[in-house]
Protein backbone atom coordinates (compact mmCIF):
# COMPACT_ATOMS: atom_id res chain seq x y z
CA UNK A 1 0.00 0.00 0.00
CA UNK A 2 1.75 3.14 -1.19
CA UNK A 3 1.20 6.45 0.54
CA UNK A 4 -1.91 7.97 -0.97
CA UNK A 5 -1.06 11.68 -0.80
CA UNK A 6 2.32 12.70 -2.15
CA UNK A 7 4.33 15.30 -0.27
CA UNK A 8 5.44 18.71 -1.48
CA UNK A 9 8.57 19.28 -3.48
CA UNK A 10 10.93 21.94 -2.12
CA UNK A 11 9.58 24.56 -4.51
CA UNK A 12 5.97 23.68 -3.72
CA UNK A 13 6.65 24.01 0.02
CA UNK A 14 8.37 27.38 -0.41
CA UNK A 15 5.61 28.70 -2.68
CA UNK A 16 2.87 27.62 -0.27
CA UNK A 17 4.70 29.05 2.77
CA UNK A 18 5.09 32.40 0.99
CA UNK A 19 1.29 32.71 0.85
CA UNK A 20 1.19 32.99 4.65
CA UNK A 21 0.09 36.48 5.75
CA UNK A 22 1.99 36.27 9.06
CA UNK A 23 -1.08 37.58 10.88
CA UNK A 24 -0.45 39.60 14.07
CA UNK A 25 -3.01 37.37 15.80
CA UNK A 26 -2.53 34.02 14.02
CA UNK A 27 -5.78 32.07 14.23
CA UNK A 28 -3.99 29.04 12.77
CA UNK A 29 -1.94 28.78 15.95
CA UNK A 30 -5.10 29.13 18.03
CA UNK A 31 -6.60 26.24 16.08
CA UNK A 32 -3.59 23.98 16.71
CA UNK A 33 -4.11 21.95 19.92
CA UNK A 34 -0.38 22.16 20.75
CA UNK A 35 -0.05 25.78 19.60
CA UNK A 36 2.68 25.23 17.02
CA UNK A 37 4.26 28.53 15.95
CA UNK A 38 2.91 28.13 12.42
CA UNK A 39 3.66 31.63 11.08
CA UNK A 40 7.27 31.32 12.27
CA UNK A 41 7.94 27.99 10.58
CA UNK A 42 6.11 29.15 7.44
CA UNK A 43 8.36 32.21 7.30
CA UNK A 44 11.48 30.08 7.74
CA UNK A 45 10.39 27.78 4.90
CA UNK A 46 9.59 30.76 2.67
CA UNK A 47 13.26 31.78 3.03
CA UNK A 48 14.54 28.24 2.47
CA UNK A 49 15.68 27.91 6.11
CA UNK A 50 14.41 24.37 6.61
CA UNK A 51 16.63 23.61 9.60
CA UNK A 52 15.33 26.66 11.41
CA UNK A 53 11.77 25.62 10.55
CA UNK A 54 12.38 22.19 12.08
CA UNK A 55 13.85 23.78 15.23
CA UNK A 56 10.74 25.95 15.58
CA UNK A 57 8.46 22.92 15.31
CA UNK A 58 10.61 20.94 17.77
CA UNK A 59 9.78 23.49 20.47
CA UNK A 60 6.21 22.17 20.51
CA UNK A 61 6.12 18.79 18.76
CA UNK A 62 8.04 15.52 18.76
CA UNK A 63 5.88 14.08 15.96
CA UNK A 64 5.77 16.55 13.03
CA UNK A 65 6.06 13.96 10.26
CA UNK A 66 3.10 12.12 11.78
CA UNK A 67 0.95 15.16 12.56
CA UNK A 68 1.61 16.53 9.08
CA UNK A 69 -0.09 13.41 7.70
CA UNK A 70 -2.88 12.33 10.05
CA UNK A 71 -4.10 15.45 11.88
CA UNK A 72 -7.57 16.69 10.85
CA UNK A 73 -6.09 19.97 9.62
CA UNK A 74 -9.37 21.14 8.13
CA UNK A 75 -10.83 21.28 11.65
CA UNK A 76 -7.76 22.72 13.34
CA UNK A 77 -4.93 24.90 12.00
CA UNK A 78 -6.04 25.08 8.37
CA UNK A 79 -9.68 25.52 9.29
CA UNK A 80 -8.75 28.56 11.41
CA UNK A 81 -6.56 30.18 8.73
CA UNK A 82 -8.10 33.53 7.73
CA UNK A 83 -7.66 32.59 4.07
CA UNK A 84 -9.79 29.46 4.50
CA UNK A 85 -12.98 31.57 4.46
CA UNK A 86 -12.29 32.22 0.78
CA UNK A 87 -11.33 28.60 0.17
CA UNK A 88 -7.64 29.51 -0.10
CA UNK A 89 -6.32 28.39 3.29
CA UNK A 90 -2.60 27.63 3.67
CA UNK A 91 -1.82 23.89 3.46
CA UNK A 92 -0.13 23.90 6.84
CA UNK A 93 -0.07 20.12 7.23
CA UNK A 94 1.71 19.66 3.93
CA UNK A 95 4.33 22.26 4.90
CA UNK A 96 4.87 20.65 8.31
CA UNK A 97 5.23 17.25 6.63
CA UNK A 98 7.77 18.63 4.14
CA UNK A 99 9.85 20.13 6.95
CA UNK A 100 9.93 16.86 8.91
CA UNK A 101 10.61 14.67 5.87
CA UNK A 102 13.36 17.00 4.60
CA UNK A 103 14.97 16.94 8.03
CA UNK A 104 14.98 13.14 8.02
CA UNK A 105 16.26 12.87 4.47
CA UNK A 106 19.05 15.42 4.88
CA UNK A 107 19.86 14.65 8.53
CA UNK A 108 19.65 18.39 9.24
CA UNK A 109 18.66 18.75 12.84
CA UNK A 110 20.98 17.15 15.33
CA UNK A 111 19.95 17.70 18.92
CA UNK A 112 22.61 19.08 21.25
CA UNK A 113 23.85 16.73 23.96
CA UNK A 114 21.47 17.02 26.88
CA UNK A 115 22.90 17.24 30.37
CA UNK A 116 21.19 14.89 32.81
CA UNK A 117 19.62 16.61 35.81
CA UNK A 118 18.56 13.59 37.86
CA UNK A 119 15.19 11.87 37.90
CA UNK A 120 14.17 8.62 36.24
CA UNK A 121 10.80 8.14 34.51
CA UNK A 122 9.12 5.01 33.14
CA UNK A 123 6.71 5.56 30.26
CA UNK A 124 4.21 2.76 29.60
CA UNK A 125 3.09 2.71 25.99
CA UNK A 126 4.73 4.21 22.90
CA UNK A 127 1.78 5.74 21.10
CA UNK A 128 1.34 9.51 20.63
CA UNK A 129 1.02 10.27 24.35
CA UNK A 130 3.94 8.08 25.41
CA UNK A 131 6.28 9.39 22.72
CA UNK A 132 5.35 12.99 23.55
CA UNK A 133 6.02 12.58 27.27
CA UNK A 134 9.26 10.69 26.60
CA UNK A 135 10.57 13.33 24.21
CA UNK A 136 9.59 16.31 26.37
CA UNK A 137 11.12 14.86 29.53
CA UNK A 138 14.29 13.72 27.77
CA UNK A 139 14.82 17.25 26.49
CA UNK A 140 14.60 18.49 30.07
CA UNK A 141 17.41 16.13 31.06
CA UNK A 142 15.53 13.30 32.76
CA UNK A 143 16.35 9.65 32.21
CA UNK A 144 13.42 8.08 30.35
CA UNK A 145 12.65 4.42 29.63
CA UNK A 146 9.66 3.53 27.43
CA UNK A 147 8.04 0.10 27.82
CA UNK A 148 6.12 -1.32 24.86
CA UNK A 149 4.29 -4.64 24.65
CA UNK A 150 4.81 -5.03 20.90
CA UNK A 151 8.06 -5.98 19.16
CA UNK A 152 8.80 -2.36 18.18
CA UNK A 153 7.67 1.06 19.43
CA UNK A 154 4.93 3.13 17.84
CA UNK A 155 1.70 1.82 19.36
CA UNK A 156 -1.42 2.81 17.45
CA UNK A 157 0.71 4.80 15.02
CA UNK A 158 2.35 1.58 13.87
CA UNK A 159 -0.47 -0.95 14.22
CA UNK A 160 -3.66 1.12 14.01
CA UNK A 161 -3.21 3.54 11.09
CA UNK A 162 -2.86 2.00 7.61
CA UNK A 163 0.22 2.38 5.45
CA UNK A 164 -1.50 4.46 2.78
CA UNK A 165 -2.17 7.16 5.38
CA UNK A 166 0.93 6.83 7.56
CA UNK A 167 3.93 4.91 6.18
CA UNK A 168 5.58 2.89 8.90
CA UNK A 169 9.04 4.16 7.99
CA UNK A 170 7.78 7.57 9.06
CA UNK A 171 6.87 6.17 12.49
CA UNK A 172 10.19 4.35 12.77
CA UNK A 173 12.14 7.47 11.87
CA UNK A 174 10.19 9.38 14.52
CA UNK A 175 10.91 6.86 17.29
CA UNK A 176 14.57 6.81 16.26
CA UNK A 177 14.78 10.58 16.70
CA UNK A 178 13.29 10.26 20.16
CA UNK A 179 15.78 7.50 20.96
CA UNK A 180 18.54 9.89 19.82
CA UNK A 181 17.47 12.17 22.69
CA UNK A 182 18.63 9.44 25.06
CA UNK A 183 15.28 7.68 25.51
CA UNK A 184 15.57 3.91 25.96
CA UNK A 185 12.91 1.65 24.44
CA UNK A 186 12.17 -1.75 26.00
CA UNK A 187 9.91 -3.80 23.71
CA UNK A 188 8.06 -7.12 24.11
CA UNK A 189 7.32 -6.16 27.71
CA UNK A 190 3.79 -5.97 29.10
CA UNK A 191 3.53 -3.88 32.25
CA UNK A 192 1.14 -5.56 34.62
CA UNK A 193 2.05 -9.00 33.28
CA UNK A 194 5.80 -9.24 32.67
CA UNK A 195 6.62 -6.61 35.27
CA UNK A 196 4.39 -4.65 37.64
CA UNK A 197 4.28 -0.94 38.38
CA UNK A 198 5.45 -1.65 41.94
CA UNK A 199 8.48 -3.46 40.55
CA UNK A 200 9.28 -0.43 38.39
CA UNK A 201 9.40 1.72 41.50
CA UNK A 202 11.64 -0.84 43.20
CA UNK A 203 13.93 -0.66 40.15
CA UNK A 204 14.59 3.00 40.86
CA UNK A 205 12.01 4.92 38.87
CA UNK A 206 10.88 8.18 40.46
CA UNK A 207 7.71 8.57 38.39
CA UNK A 208 5.65 6.46 36.00
CA UNK A 209 3.48 7.59 33.11
CA UNK A 210 0.62 5.43 31.81
CA UNK A 211 -0.08 6.12 28.14
CA UNK A 212 -1.59 2.85 27.04
CA UNK A 213 -4.57 4.28 25.16
CA UNK A 214 -7.79 2.34 24.69
CA UNK A 215 -6.74 -1.14 23.65
CA UNK A 216 -10.05 -2.99 24.00
CA UNK A 217 -12.53 -2.63 21.14
CA UNK A 218 -16.20 -2.24 22.00
CA UNK A 219 -18.71 -4.81 20.76
CA UNK A 220 -22.30 -4.39 19.63
CA UNK A 221 -24.82 -6.14 21.86
CA UNK A 222 -27.29 -7.40 19.27
CA UNK A 223 -28.44 -10.93 18.35
CA UNK A 224 -26.13 -13.07 16.23
CA UNK A 225 -22.86 -11.91 17.73
CA UNK A 226 -21.46 -15.46 17.81
CA UNK A 227 -21.59 -15.88 14.01
CA UNK A 228 -18.27 -16.38 12.21
CA UNK A 229 -17.19 -13.44 10.08
CA UNK A 230 -17.78 -10.68 12.65
CA UNK A 231 -14.45 -8.93 13.17
CA UNK A 232 -13.13 -5.95 15.10
CA UNK A 233 -11.73 -3.31 12.75
CA UNK A 234 -8.65 -2.84 14.95
CA UNK A 235 -7.85 -6.53 14.48
CA UNK A 236 -8.01 -6.16 10.70
CA UNK A 237 -5.66 -3.15 10.76
CA UNK A 238 -3.21 -4.94 13.02
CA UNK A 239 -3.14 -8.14 10.95
CA UNK A 240 -2.65 -6.21 7.71
CA UNK A 241 0.29 -4.41 9.33
CA UNK A 242 1.82 -7.74 10.45
CA UNK A 243 1.26 -9.23 7.00
CA UNK A 244 2.92 -6.28 5.28
CA UNK A 245 5.91 -6.66 7.60
CA UNK A 246 6.15 -10.36 6.73
CA UNK A 247 5.29 -11.51 10.24
CA UNK A 248 2.14 -13.46 9.33
CA UNK A 249 0.84 -15.20 6.21
CA UNK A 250 -1.80 -13.47 4.09
CA UNK A 251 -4.26 -16.18 5.15
CA UNK A 252 -4.21 -14.61 8.64
CA UNK A 253 -5.70 -11.37 7.30
CA UNK A 254 -9.47 -11.60 7.95
CA UNK A 255 -10.53 -9.88 4.69
CA UNK A 256 -10.01 -11.84 1.47
CA UNK A 257 -10.36 -11.03 -2.19
CA UNK A 258 -14.01 -11.14 -3.23
CA UNK A 259 -15.49 -10.56 0.24
CA UNK A 260 -18.65 -8.50 0.67
CA UNK A 261 -17.92 -6.30 3.68
CA UNK A 262 -20.10 -4.15 5.93
CA UNK A 263 -18.44 -1.74 8.37
CA UNK A 264 -20.38 -0.55 11.42
CA UNK A 265 -19.45 2.98 12.51
CA UNK A 266 -18.35 6.26 10.93
CA UNK A 267 -15.25 7.39 12.80
CA UNK A 268 -11.67 7.46 11.57
CA UNK A 269 -11.12 3.79 12.46
CA UNK A 270 -14.16 2.88 10.36
CA UNK A 271 -12.74 4.85 7.43
CA UNK A 272 -9.36 3.16 7.83
CA UNK A 273 -11.04 -0.25 7.98
CA UNK A 274 -13.27 0.19 4.94
CA UNK A 275 -10.44 1.64 2.85
CA UNK A 276 -8.11 -1.16 3.93
CA UNK A 277 -10.76 -3.72 2.93
CA UNK A 278 -10.86 -2.13 -0.52
CA UNK A 279 -7.10 -2.48 -0.78
CA UNK A 280 -7.36 -6.14 0.25
CA UNK A 281 -9.57 -6.51 -2.84
CA UNK A 282 -12.96 -6.90 -1.20
CA UNK A 283 -15.72 -7.10 -3.80
CA UNK A 284 -17.91 -4.54 -2.05
CA UNK A 285 -17.61 -2.39 1.07
CA UNK A 286 -20.58 -0.69 2.74
CA UNK A 287 -20.57 1.52 5.84
CA UNK A 288 -23.66 1.39 8.06
CA UNK A 289 -24.16 4.32 10.45
CA UNK A 290 -27.14 4.93 12.71
CA UNK A 291 -27.13 8.73 12.29
CA UNK A 292 -26.93 11.17 9.39
CA UNK A 293 -23.72 12.29 7.73
CA UNK A 294 -23.65 15.50 9.81
CA UNK A 295 -22.92 13.41 12.92
CA UNK A 296 -20.08 11.45 11.33
CA UNK A 297 -16.97 11.58 13.54
CA UNK A 298 -14.46 10.85 10.80
CA UNK A 299 -12.38 13.64 9.32
CA UNK A 300 -13.81 14.94 6.06
CA UNK A 301 -10.61 14.08 4.22
CA UNK A 302 -10.91 10.44 5.30
CA UNK A 303 -14.59 10.32 4.27
CA UNK A 304 -13.77 11.86 0.91
CA UNK A 305 -11.04 9.25 0.45
CA UNK A 306 -13.49 6.45 1.18
CA UNK A 307 -15.97 7.85 -1.33
CA UNK A 308 -13.29 8.03 -4.01
CA UNK A 309 -12.34 4.42 -3.20
CA UNK A 310 -15.91 3.33 -3.98
CA UNK A 311 -17.21 2.72 -0.47
CA UNK A 312 -21.02 2.86 -0.18
CA UNK A 313 -22.51 4.69 2.82
CA UNK A 314 -25.87 3.84 4.38
CA UNK A 315 -26.94 6.68 6.65
CA UNK A 316 -29.59 6.25 9.36
CA UNK A 317 -29.05 2.50 9.34
CA UNK A 318 -29.06 1.32 12.95
CA UNK A 319 -27.86 -2.32 13.33
CA UNK A 320 -30.36 -4.54 15.11
CA UNK A 321 -29.21 -8.09 14.28
CA UNK A 322 -26.41 -10.07 12.67
CA UNK A 323 -27.97 -12.46 10.16
CA UNK A 324 -26.40 -15.79 9.22
CA UNK A 325 -26.68 -19.37 8.03
CA UNK A 326 -24.88 -22.46 9.32
CA UNK A 327 -22.99 -20.40 11.86
CA UNK A 328 -21.60 -17.93 9.28
CA UNK A 329 -22.68 -14.31 8.94
CA UNK A 330 -24.57 -13.45 5.74
CA UNK A 331 -25.71 -9.92 6.47
CA UNK A 332 -26.54 -7.12 8.87
CA UNK A 333 -30.18 -6.31 9.62
CA UNK A 334 -30.70 -2.58 10.16
CA UNK A 335 -33.53 -0.25 11.04
CA UNK A 336 -33.60 2.33 8.26
CA UNK A 337 -35.92 5.21 7.25
CA UNK A 338 -37.61 2.66 4.96
CA UNK A 339 -38.05 0.05 7.67
CA UNK A 340 -35.96 -3.04 8.31
CA UNK A 341 -33.37 -3.90 5.65
CA UNK A 342 -30.62 -6.49 5.39
CA UNK A 343 -27.22 -5.45 4.07
CA UNK A 344 -25.61 -8.58 2.54
CA UNK A 345 -22.12 -9.40 3.86
CA UNK A 346 -19.91 -12.37 4.55
CA UNK A 347 -17.63 -10.17 6.70
CA UNK A 348 -18.73 -7.48 9.16
CA UNK A 349 -16.21 -5.08 10.68
CA UNK A 350 -17.07 -3.35 13.95
CA UNK A 351 -15.70 0.16 14.53
CA UNK A 352 -17.78 1.69 17.31
CA UNK A 353 -15.05 2.77 19.70
CA UNK A 354 -12.71 1.32 22.29
CA UNK A 355 -12.01 1.39 26.02
CA UNK A 356 -8.97 0.99 28.28
CA UNK A 357 -7.65 -2.40 29.30
CA UNK A 358 -7.52 -3.03 33.05
CA UNK A 359 -4.17 -4.87 33.03
CA UNK A 360 -2.17 -2.14 34.78
CA UNK A 361 -4.90 -0.85 37.09
CA UNK A 362 -5.86 -4.35 38.26
CA UNK A 363 -2.25 -5.17 39.16
CA UNK A 364 -1.57 -1.87 40.93
CA UNK A 365 -3.09 -0.61 44.16
CA UNK A 366 -4.29 2.96 44.53
CA UNK A 367 -5.19 3.92 40.94
CA UNK A 368 -8.83 5.00 40.69
CA UNK A 369 -10.83 4.75 37.47
CA UNK A 370 -14.28 6.02 36.53
CA UNK A 371 -17.27 3.89 35.58
CA UNK A 372 -15.93 3.53 32.03
CA UNK A 373 -12.51 2.32 33.16
CA UNK A 374 -10.74 5.60 32.35
CA UNK A 375 -8.00 6.63 34.78
CA UNK A 376 -8.87 9.48 37.14
CA UNK A 377 -6.20 12.20 37.34
CA UNK A 378 -5.58 15.45 39.22
CA UNK A 379 -5.02 19.02 38.10
CA UNK A 380 -2.00 19.57 40.40
CA UNK A 381 0.44 18.21 39.59
CA UNK A 382 -1.27 17.85 36.25
CA UNK A 383 -1.95 14.26 35.26
CA UNK A 384 -1.12 12.53 38.55
CA UNK A 385 -3.43 9.64 39.39
CA UNK A 386 -4.79 8.91 42.84
CA UNK A 387 -1.50 7.14 43.58
CA UNK A 388 1.50 9.36 44.20
CA UNK A 389 4.14 9.26 41.50
CA UNK A 390 1.94 7.59 38.88
CA UNK A 391 0.69 9.80 36.06
CA UNK A 392 -1.57 9.11 33.08
CA UNK A 393 -2.58 10.90 29.91
CA UNK A 394 -3.93 10.56 26.39
CA UNK A 395 -6.85 8.30 25.50
CA UNK A 396 -6.56 6.23 28.69
CA UNK A 397 -7.75 9.35 30.56
CA UNK A 398 -9.66 11.50 28.08
CA UNK A 399 -11.25 8.82 25.87
CA UNK A 400 -10.34 8.15 22.22
CA UNK A 401 -9.30 11.26 20.32
CA UNK A 402 -6.96 12.37 17.56
CA UNK A 403 -3.17 12.03 17.67
CA UNK A 404 -2.61 15.73 18.33
CA UNK A 405 -5.22 15.92 21.10
CA UNK A 406 -3.46 13.05 22.88
CA UNK A 407 -0.20 14.98 22.40
CA UNK A 408 -1.70 18.15 23.87
CA UNK A 409 -2.69 16.43 27.09
CA UNK A 410 0.59 14.51 27.23
CA UNK A 411 2.59 17.75 27.03
CA UNK A 412 0.70 19.09 30.04
CA UNK A 413 1.34 15.85 31.93
CA UNK A 414 5.07 16.05 31.10
CA UNK A 415 5.11 19.44 32.84
CA UNK A 416 3.31 17.90 35.83
CA UNK A 417 5.85 15.07 36.04
CA UNK A 418 8.73 17.55 35.90
CA UNK A 419 7.18 19.63 38.71
CA UNK A 420 6.75 16.47 40.78
CA UNK A 421 10.36 15.36 40.24
CA UNK A 422 11.76 18.77 41.13
CA UNK A 423 9.60 18.85 44.28
CA UNK A 424 11.02 15.46 45.28
CA UNK A 425 14.55 16.83 44.92
CA UNK A 426 13.72 19.83 47.12
CA UNK A 427 12.31 17.52 49.77
CA UNK A 428 15.42 15.32 49.56
CA UNK A 429 13.46 12.22 48.53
Amino acid sequence: MEEEIKGYTMQEAISEARRCLNCPKPMCRTGCPIENDIPAFNHAVSLGNFGEARSIIAQRSNLPAICGRVCPHENQCEGHCVLSKAGKGIKIGMIERFIADFDTEMNLNREKKIEKIGGKVAVIGSGPAGLTVAGDLARKGYEVVVYEGESEPGGVLLYGIPEFRLPKDVVRNTTKKIADLGVQFVTNTMIGTDITVDELFKNGFDAIFIGTGTALAKSLDIPGGDLRGIIQSNYLLRMVRLYQDGNVDKSEVPIEEGDNVVVIGAGNVAMDACRTAIRMKAKSVTVAYRKTVEFMRAAKAEYDGAISDGVDFKWEHAPIEYVGENGIVTGLKCQSPNGEVILPANKILIAIGSRPAARIVSSTEGIDVDEGGYVVTKQKPYGMTTRRGIFAGGDVVHKPATVVLAMREAKKVAVGISEFLEAKKLLGE
